[in-house]
């Protein structure tokens, strides 16, 4: 058995809730006369189950007081004619769900059950917004990740039915089998050396140089890789620069440790460079946090010719690059990286399969110069000391394996699909692109009112709009959208959409 118990709590909590002339030999034999358990061979239940089942049911509605001893394991097994192991496996059920407990050398005994508190109702839908508070980068993040959004694509994330769920279980039970004891120990600092082989390879292919042993290390998603870049090159005061837009989560980030973050705009084939150039010789940054090959929240890919200028100001400046690679397994063929360019001296490489694969496996990398990867190896024991192994096992499987290319493939083909159909609605409710994005996820739009104001009435209505206000630095409000595509098979959403959009025009309903 492997109940625990607490002797003095569970005496004194028997002896406050049952009478005085009834004793716990009395209560169970009462109870198996009442209540007596027979199992059913043909049910789908295990007889486990059904043993939790009807014990739980009795105990749940008060069919036996707490302090109120339940049958021996012997006896019970004797009496129902089942195994001992079986009326074992139960009782531990049981007492995982807080309905009984042991005492040593007495037997199991019905605990006393407190109410729990009471759920806040708002708490089942969004995340309710105060009166006078700022639609921010905090609620949005609350009501992405809320109770309830696991089959949604409002998260920033693909809904589940658009993934391969069959790939990653047969990923999942090939690496049950093989793991051995390998599930039992902590990972390697430097992340799991196979997962980092196979990730090499691939980007050995888009000539981005990475040993997997001197330039990479694995994270948990790219969002931590970016937060150990950032505390490693950055200390408070110094100045980082991020694109205008950008990634709303990483402005935050970066304000919590205190640093000066400074907006460079955003044009379709990159960063303007005339402005990154400016904004280098006037504050001397750091770090310059960017998407290449397909940028959050546009959809715009970054131009070669523009890319050559990034890396002649950062050397220029002598300031690091941080190459969000999130998004570049949905621009199809070889996309423009930094980090090939600049052959990993001052670039630094993030990337992660959270997008493509599941959200919960929280695998990425950096790719990095030597020096780099070792202080941020360093950085990551300090923090968290190693990533969880089985995840990254089971990502090497996928990609080891050979089915992840064309997993994506089709994965981007549906997505492209999703973004055009996404735009097409979206003129249709007036809410035009400035450019055309060339891939990704989102829809980036004016939707010609002011966007923080229509995603506050849109939150009372169970759908979550990212204003453009939160992916700029400076916070100002303006006309701009981001929305993700797989809304399209959303049609109530979409109504709702249509609706707020008109009310806030003066169309009326």
């Amino acid at each position: 058995m492997t109940l625990t118990l607490d002797p003095a709590a569970t005496l004194k909590e028997a002896q406050a809730q049952q009478t005085p002339q009834t004793s716990s030999a009395s209560s169970a034999t009462a109870f198996q006369a009442a209540a007596p358990w027979r199992p059913l061979r043909s049910s789908d239940l295990s007889l486990v189950e059904q043993l939790v089942d009807h014990y739980g049911g009795l105990i749940r509605h008060h069919g036996l007081r707490a302090g109120s001893r339940l049958p021996s394991v012997r006896a019970l097994a004797q009496q129902a004619g089942v195994s001992r192991d079986t009326v074992v496996q139960a009782y531990d059920r049981l007492a995982a769900q807080g309905l009984v407990h042991s005492r040593r050398g007495s037997g199991v005994f019905v605990s006393a059950r407190r109410a729990a508190q009471a759920v806040p109702r708002a708490s089942h839908g969004l995340p309710t917004l105060e009166q006078g508070a700022a639609f921010d980068t905090a609620f949005l993040l609350r009501s992405m990740f809320r109770e309830g959004t696991e089959h949604s694509g409002d998260a920033g994330m693909l809904p589940p039915e658009w993934l391969d769920q069959e790939m990653l279980a047969s990923a999942l039970r090939a690496v049950g089998r093989s793991t051995g004891t390998s599930l039992l120990t902590y990972g390697v600092p430097q992340g799991y050396l196979p997962l980092r082989q196979q990730i090499a390879s691939v980007l050995q292919a888009q000539d981005v140089p990475a040993h997997p042993e001197a330039h990479l290390m694995t994270v948990a998603g790219a969002t931590q890789g970016l937060d150990l870049i950032v505390r490693s090159l950055v200390r408070p005061g110094d100045t980082v620069l991020v694109e205008d837009p950008g990634w709303f989560l990483i402005f935050g980030r970066l304000n919590a440790l205190g640093v000066n973050v400074v907006g460079v705009p955003r044009l379709p084939g990159g960063p303007d460079v005339e402005a990154l150039e400016r904004l280098a010789r006037q504050h001397q940054p750091r770090l310059f946090i960017l998407n290449t090959a397909v940028h959050n929240p546009t959809g715009q890919t970054l131009s070669a010719g523009v890319a050559h200028e990034v890396l002649r100001i950062a050397e220029r400046h002598d300031f690091y690059l941080a190459e969000d690679d999130t998004y570049s397994d949905f621009l199809p063929g070889v996309p423009v990286r930094l980090a090939a360019m600049d052959r990993l001296q001052r670039v630094l490489l993030v990337g992660g399969y959270s997008k493509t694969l599941a959200g919960s496996l929280r695998v990425g990398y950096v790719a990095a110069h030597t020096d780099l990867i070792r202080r941020l190896t360093d950085l990551k024991l300090l923090g968290g000391l190693t990533t969880a192994l089985p995840g990254e096992q089971v990502v090497h499987r996928v990609l080891a394996d050979g089915q992840y290319r064309k997993h994506v493939d089709r994965l981007r083909e549906r997505v492209d699909r999703a973004r055009n159909r996404c735009l097409r609605m979206l003129e249709a409710l007036d809410c035009r692109a400035p450019h055309e994005p060339q891939a990704g996820m989102f829809a980036w739009v004016d939707c010609g009112v002011d966007s923080e104001v229509l995603a506050r009435h849109a939150a009372p209505q169970g759908l979550l709009l990212a204003p453009g206000l939160l992916f700029s630095p400076r916070q100002a409000a303006g006309s701009m959208l981001r929305i993700p595509v797989p809304m399209v098979e959303q049609p109530q959403t979409w109504k709702i959409l249509g609706h707020l959009l008109a009310q806030h025009r003066g169309g009326g309903g």
